[in-house]
């Protein structure tokens, strides 16, 4: 890749001034429009004896003249082309050592903003980016011309102002503080000079956009981290002479709004560079005056919010002590702007109440003899919690809350027990009261009201909740199984009161906090759940919303059902019941299915009804195709529990519709609707035959008693089923082979089959390996090798069935061999697959690699070829793959001959992913790849490694001969930590790039 030209520095003795641009300090340009307007960006070089060749873009001051015709064709051309061409040759001018010259000539005072604007803009990007490029007797020359022109500007356009005053604080960040060691002082001292030319307001102005802009470009600076620690320390010193003037300004009378509001940007930026709390404290206590007015409100709330959350405040107790009065003084505003619906302000308000509390709880907690102000701090952002009306469209303060609530609790539970038990008889109270106002949160408004909200408004609302949510489980650890009974006493009271009738949100919002905190936390040895099970048939569901949480909540308590079978009649009615109705898809298929797969084994007495009702549904297609997928995986946990006569009886029902729709479906001509139909019948005997296990292979790793039927004899049903089916099978694919989503579904059937029932699967791999075989042949799919690789690790080592696996085996690699021949590169997911299967082969099946019909010697030259892929995946496999084969050098023959002859290949390619070729993200797995080498390869590896280095500008002409050697004998050495390996690997690669230590991969 050839390396950009390195900008030279402007020439020396220049003044960085216009009039020595004007009085012609620089040559004329050789480089010409070919029109006189700027139609087109299209150059033409005019190359004279001793014309002037620059780096960058090769632009000199005639640059100037075309700077406005390209912006304006940025800005107003509609010709997308055009407009690119203008931003790619403005942003060449920008980089250019020209830059510096034609810029000043840009910020003439008869220039349009748009074209000032690009001048200072270039100017802000020579010095940040280019700082090296001017020699040190220039800084004075450079500053004076900055300050003249930002005080020239100060009255005129707002954007090149603050431009222009960016460009000057990224000098003085670059300049501090060996060069310009009092930089704010002077700065200070400058624009406080008189200066008849320029107003008094207009000169103030742009003193504080300039101190406000320092700190924000001191955060996006590109200075070395050892600089930036520098810099910082002397800016915080600095403050001594910024923050007189800040407070000046705000107590002074006469100061208008506007004055008064950049004061308070320029506080909140210059907080942000730690400045100790003590030193900002009047500032803070001005900044809480101005909260009373309405035009600095704003900025107000921003200074205190960012003065009080900057994580060194915590050191300064008194301070934030001193600081929790002003806070409940705002109480009284923050209750007249609930009233009034003021958002903004109680927005405000909050944000500080809950800065303050969030970011210091403990330091305050820690306060003993001032836990009343703390509490009432607490107590305010309570009221904060609470703010009456529904997120988001009646408030949006409630949801800033939240994370203060998470962090309150971790640190009182943080303290040693006798100190926490003060604290929990102190907040327990607070935080049943906080389940109350976060259950009332929770509540739907009514039907009316929730008719008029948008999507958008719901979609928020719906994460809102789900913040809820998450916050109840949270508390739980407080207040444990106490919480759980107090929601089910209000939820009894509440469905027994004939007298007063509840709404029906109030009655979901209950629910919901059960469901919350049973989704987590291990219920099953509740006493309030028997009771609670007790009280949902007696709910009167008349509406979606609470009908989804009681599904909810049924599906939540499962894992209690399967301990307490005796309740399950209390709630499947529901539940079937839920299954017919759309509104309820996701939750009544989502709560059968965990009822299906934890309560199985109780579930024969109502398999029956739970089949038929299934089916009707299915049959009528009321559900979404993931939830029918869903509720067939539902009926394969069902059906495990039963005898294989019931199975079979079930399955031939239920799947016989099914079939015969798949027999008509493959007579019919291939058109994009029956494709769907095909892909959806598929898919839904996939997805029964991933849960129907009679073997109960899920339940070997559960440490607890399971219930287990005896061990089944006979075929297994699923294979039954696919033996039946085999032929129609084959004759769907024989017209959508071409289909990859088709074959890709059909792969799905057997693949998940296999993963479900392991041996069990033995009777169908002779014909499966057929099939596959034919499939692969006609045309090769990923997915065909997907489930080869299946067989492989399942099948590959029993004797009885290695004879069809190998032929298979042999086969797919052929048929890959022979695309690798013709180009593989449009094929990245066949390559992918294919080094993922002879990784599986070589780990479970060494002994395919013995057959005298394979090719080794392809098969290591296709791994090498896949390795130079661009798709991160496909080289990974690959790895994969070399990984798997070095180590067999010794034990299979063939293998061991064909890395001898052929591994420097092999490291050529490594090398050339390392040295820059391959993303940074593969780098340990091509470390795996040079570990091996050197544990099985070593002899041959230390004298590959030697020749490769010894290629000029390999594997990167970045590196040294002494980088490269160093690197060479660092792997050669390290044969027994792979971990060491990978950081060399990694260092390395960075040198190759370029990328060494620069803050770019500073956590690489």
């Amino acid at each position: 890749m050839e390396r950009r030209a390195e900008a030279p520095p402007p020439p020396q003795g220049l003044d960085f001034t216009v009039e020595n641009v004007e009085k012609g300090c620089v040559k004329p340009d050789t480089l010409k429009l070919q029109q006189c307007c700027y139609s087109c960006l299209c150059w033409r070089r005019q190359e004279g004896p001793g014309h002037h060749r620059s780096g960058a873009a090769g632009l000199l001051v005639s640059t100037q003249p075309c700077v406005g015709p390209a912006l304006h064709q940025l800005y107003y051309d509609p010709n997308i082309e055009n407009k690119n061409l203008a931003q790619k040759w403005l942003m060449q001018a920008q980089v250019s050592p020209q830059a510096w010259h034609f810029s000043w000539l840009l910020l003439n005072m008869d220039k349009v903003p748009e074209i000032q604007y690009f001048g200072a803009s270039a100017l802000h990007i020579k010095i940040s980016r280019y700082w090296n490029d001017i020699p040190a007797d220039q800084y004075e020359s450079l500053k004076s011309q900055l300050f003249t022109h930002i005080t020239r500007f100060a009255g005129g356009s707002k954007i090149v102002l603050t431009r222009l005053c960016v460009a000057l604080a990224s000098l003085a960040l670059s300049m501090m503080p060996e060069a310009w060691p009092c930089a704010v002082a002077d700065m200070v001292r400058m624009f406080q000079a008189e200066d008849s030319n320029v107003d008094g307001r207009a000169r103030c102005l742009a003193l504080l956009e300039l101190l406000t802009v320092l700190p924000e470009e001191f955060q996006t600076s590109r200075l070395p981290q050892y600089r930036k620690g520098q810099v910082r320390s002397v800016l915080a010193q600095e403050c001594g002479s910024v923050f007189p003037l800040l407070e000046q300004l705000l107590q002074q009378q006469d100061s208008p709004g506007f004055i008064k509001q950049k004061v308070l940007k320029c506080f909140s930026s210059w907080v942000q560079l730690e400045i100790p709390l003590m030193d900002c404290e009047n500032l803070i206590q001005a900044a809480f005056t101005s909260l009373q007015d309405p035009e600095l409100f704003d900025t107000a709330v921003e200074a205190v919010v960012n003065a009080i959350s900057q994580p060194d405040a915590q050191r300064y107790v008194n301070t934030l002590l001193k600081l929790i009065p002003p806070v409940l003084g705002l109480q009284e505003q923050l209750r007249q702007a609930v009233q009034s619906g003021d958002m903004e302000t109680s927005h405000g308000i909050c944000r500080i109440a809950v800065a303050l509390g969030e970011n210091h709880s403990r330091a305050l907690l820690d306060q003993v003899e001032h836990w009343q102000s703390f509490l009432a701090l607490v107590n305010m952002i309570m009221f904060c919690t609470g703010i009456p009306g529904h997120y988001p469209v009646n408030e949006t303060t409630s949801s800033l809350t939240l994370t203060f609530w998470y962090t309150l609790q971790d640190d009182i539970l943080s303290f040693e027990p006798d100190k926490q038990a003060v604290y929990q008889q102190v907040y327990r109270p607070v935080y049943f009261q906080l389940v109350d106002v976060l259950l009332h949160k929770a509540q739907f408004p009514s039907d009316e009201e929730y008719g008029f909200w948008s999507s958008d408004e719901k979609e928020q609302f719906r994460i809102y909740r789900v913040d809820i949510s998450d916050t109840l489980m949270y508390v739980y650890e407080m207040l444990g199984a106490e919480l759980l009974s107090s929601l089910y006493d209000k939820l009894g009271r509440l469905l027994t009161n004939t007298e007063q009738p509840s709404t029906w949100q109030h009655t979901e919002a209950l629910l919901y906090g059960f469901q919350s905190i049973a989704e987590t936390i291990d219920v099953n040895y509740s006493d309030v759940v028997p009771g609670l099970i007790g009280l949902i048939p007696r709910i009167s569901i008349s509406n979606v919303q609470l009908a989804d949480t009681v599904m909810f909540t049924i599906g939540a308590l499962s894992e209690w059902l399967a301990d307490h079978p005796v309740m399950i009649n209390n709630v499947l009615p529901l539940v079937l019941q839920a299954l017919g109705n759309p509104e309820l898809s996701i939750s009544s298929v989502s709560t059968l299915k965990k009822i299906c797969r934890e309560c199985k084994y109780d579930l024969p007495p109502y398999a029956a009804n739970i089949v038929a009702v299934s089916q009707e549904v299915l049959m009528k297609q009321i559900h979404k195709t993931s939830q029918c997928m869903w509720l067939m995986q539902a009926l394969g946990f069902l059906l495990s529990a039963l005898q294989v006569e019931e199975i079979l009886k079930n399955l031939h029902s239920l799947i016989t519709p099914y079939i015969q729709q798949l027999e008509k479906l493959a007579d019919e001509t291939p058109n994009p609707s029956n494709k769907l139909a095909i892909i959806h019948i598929l898919g839904l005997l996939s997805n029964l035959f991933t849960t129907l296990d009679i073997s109960h292979h899920d339940d070997d790793h559960e440490s607890t008693e399971v219930k287990k039927l005896p061990v089944q004899q006979g075929p297994n049903p699923v294979v039954v089923v696919l033996q039946q089916v085999f032929q129609l099978i084959q004759k769907v694919l024989s017209k959508w082979l071409n289909d990859a989503q088709v074959v890709e579904s059909v792969c799905a059937i057997f693949e998940k089959s296999v993963k479900t029932l392991l041996d069990d699967f033995a009777p169908m791999v002779p014909q499966l390996c057929e099939m596959l075989g034919q499939m692969y042949s006609t045309i090769p799919q990923a997915s065909a090798i997907d489930l080869t690789r299946q067989l492989v690790h399942i099948f590959a080592h029993e004797p009885a069935h290695f004879p069809p696996i190998k032929a298979l085996f042999l086969l797919v690699t052929s048929v890959t061999l022979t695309l690798f021949q013709q180009g593989p590169r449009d094929h990245p997911d066949i390559v992918d697959s294919f080094m993922q299967l002879l990784a599986q082969a070589l780990k479970r099946k060494p002994d395919l690699f013995l057959c005298s019909n394979l090719d080794v010697k392809a098969l290591f030259h296709c791994g090498v070829l896949s390795l130079k892929f661009p798709e991160a995946p496909t080289v990974k496999a690959s790895c994969g793959f070399f990984t798997e084969l070095l180590p067999r050098c010794g034990e299979i023959a063939p293998v061991g001959q064909v890395v001898h002859e052929n591994g420097k290949v092999l490291l050529q390619a490594v090398l050339e992913g390392v040295g820059g070729q391959a993303s940074r993200s593969l780098m340990d797995h091509f470390a795996e790849i040079l570990f091996a080498l050197n544990k099985h390869c070593f002899s041959y590896l230390s004298i590959w490694i030697k020749e490769a280095m010894q290629q000029d500008g390999f594997p990167s002409a970045r590196v040294s001969p002494e980088q490269k050697e160093t690197f060479s004998q660092q792997i050669l050495r390290e044969r027994v930590n792979k971990r060491r390996v990978k950081e060399m690997v990694k260092e390395f690669t960075l040198l190759c790039r370029g990328l060494h230590g620069t803050e770019y991969t500073a956590d690489y």
